[in-house]
């Protein structure tokens, strides 16, 4: 398992849900989810390589590693096929699994997922813009590097800030787009966003939704980002008759 090793949730019993954070996230993230779905099903969460209390991964890990790494802990737990539910880059680490294992997983719930690039808007052009003049700043000495320092606190995304030792793993899995490979998504899949998302704009999940085969859409009037933590008791109705239509087989 590319020599990691994650601190890993099994509880419950019943047909299998694999629950992935998103990113910057841990275990505790997810646990209105992990709560909702323990009395029905075996719910399995872990730390993704380099969060919460899991080691950052040795090298430039992309998508395709975190979705192999996860793949390889589901079946250590002799877990041959189950239910994904996954927040923002966990769910984007989900729909890969989804799309290249597809025997692994029986069905999928998308929330807030990452996934597809946008055109860059005028207001990101400009700060990369920035960002260009910044590094070039930087050249000119100490007093150079903190005017980079002062630009980027400025401009810089908040998870770009706080990535650290992730800062590089961040940059190549934001440049990754998985459009190409959602039309191989075989498991029925249910999206769920907040109509408030300001960090992955519905206009996504709309897109998803066409190319997924078999996909639907829910929008939880108000929420944001984190939809299943703003309406934790709808979350969890949804996602228990979505997956109790069929059990994973």
């Amino acid at each position: 398992m590319h020599g990691q090793k994650s601190r890993i949730l099994d509880v419950g019993s019943g047909p299998p849900v694999v629950v992935l954070h998103g990113w910057g996230g841990r275990i505790e993230s997810m646990t209105p989810v992990v709560r909702c779905l323990e009395s029905h099903f075996r719910v399995v969460a872990l730390d993704l390589p380099g969060f919460g209390e899991s080691p950052v991964p040795v090298g430039v890990w992309g998508t395709p590693d975190y979705a192999e790494y996860v793949f390889d802990v589901v079946r250590s737990l002799d877990l041959d096929r189950a239910h994904f539910v996954g927040h923002s880059y966990g769910a984007k680490t989900s729909m890969y699994l989804a799309a290249t294992h597809k025997d692994a997983v029986a069905k999928l719930v998308l929330v807030g997922s990452s996934g597809l690039r946008s055109t860059p808007s005028a207001k990101v052009r400009a700060k990369r813009g920035v960002s260009r003049l910044a590094r070039g700043v930087g050249a000119f000495g100490p007093t150079g590097e903190k005017v980079r320092r002062a630009i980027n606190a400025r401009i810089a995304s908040q998870d770009y800030q706080e990535a650290g030792a992730m800062r590089p793993i961040l940059v190549r899995v934001v440049q990754e787009d998985l459009g190409h490979l959602m039309p191989e998504i075989e498991a029925p899949t249910l999206l769920i966003w907040g109509t408030e998302d300001d960090a992955v704009p519905v206009a996504h999940a709309r897109r998803m939704e066409a190319l997924i085969p078999d996909a639907g859409l829910v929008l939880f009037e108000g929420a944001g980002h984190f939809a299943y933590l703003d309406e934790q008791q709808r979350f969890c109705q949804v996602v228990r008759h979505f997956f109790h239509a069929s059990g994973a087989r």
